[in-house]
């Protein structure tokens, strides 16, 4: 595959997750509004989209549950993920501390990719070494996710009030647990079902190696990301025409998924 070639297949991957980095970065105006016309109901309905949107998220814990087998187990490992991203989302939005949610978004993808790695056994496959403390590692990553968290969250209108600002916070917190937990039903329930079938033992490994690649590939798409937002003109055209080269490739992506549908 020559150079040329490869950049158009490159431009077009990253293109065709243009509309799911706006998901996950942008607030629309719409949904500023909302929040302002409504109460804390609002912020509790918007966390739980926002976790069951969070593709990010959902692959980390898919791989924190991948090969735990009791209840107890599921629920000690997720209770300390949720007191980690719990405590940065509430005081990193209070102190309105935030970073550039694109490379935020990186380091989480890279957790997905860690988790990955350690389910296949890499720590003692390539380093021969035992594993980190796994309990000491999903805190760390839950305080991670938690300021990723507090990155959407600050794109909003709180209030004023330091009563009714905490408040939304708390809300937006609720609705992020129960998205969680709606989401670790099902995860929880496929692989208990998975676990018992022969196949799991045979794809256990590829089904992780899916997990690790689907981390770079995020993590690759968020680096662009950040690329596009830091330095637009680096480009070898300008930033407006590399913004309106992807749109148009997407638009006629587009296009050919609705005459393939015909």
């Amino acid at each position: 595959m020559n150079r040329s070639l490869f950049s158009q297949w490159s431009a077009a991957l990253m293109c065709l997750t243009l509309p799911a980095m706006a998901l996950a970065h942008g607030i629309s105006d719409a949904d500023r509004q909302r929040m302002l016309d409504g109460g804390y109901l609002q912020y509790v309905g918007l966390g739980a989209s926002h976790m069951l949107t969070g593709y990010d998220h959902l692959l980390f814990l898919f791989g924190v549950v991948f090969f735990l087998t009791s209840f107890k187990d599921v629920v000690k490992f997720v209770t300390v993920f949720t007191v980690g991203h719990s405590i940065t989302l509430v005081f990193a939005t209070l102190m309105h501390i935030t970073w550039n949610y694109y490379l935020i978004d990186a380091i989480i993808a890279l957790s997905v990719m860690y988790k990955a790695f350690d389910n296949n056994g890499g720590f003692q496959k390539h380093f021969q070494m035992a594993s980190p403390n796994l309990l000491w590692m999903v805190f760390g990553f839950g305080l991670l996710h938690g300021f990723g968290l507090s990155t959407r969250l600050q794109q909003l209108p709180l209030g004023d009030d330091l009563a009714g600002e905490l408040g939304r916070i708390l809300s937006f917190n609720v609705g992020v647990e129960l998205g969680q937990i709606a989401a670790l039903a099902v995860m929880v329930g496929l692989l208990a079902l998975w676990r018992h079938r022969p196949s799991f033992k045979r794809f256990a490994y590829m089904a992780n190696l899916a997990l690790f690649y689907a981390g770079a590939y995020l993590l690759f798409v968020q680096l662009h990301g950040y690329q596009h937002d830091a330095h637009p003109n680096d480009f070898r055209f300008p930033a407006a025409e590399h913004r309106h080269a992807h749109e148009d490739m997407a638009v006629e992506d587009t296009r050919d998924t609705s005459r393939d549908g015909l």
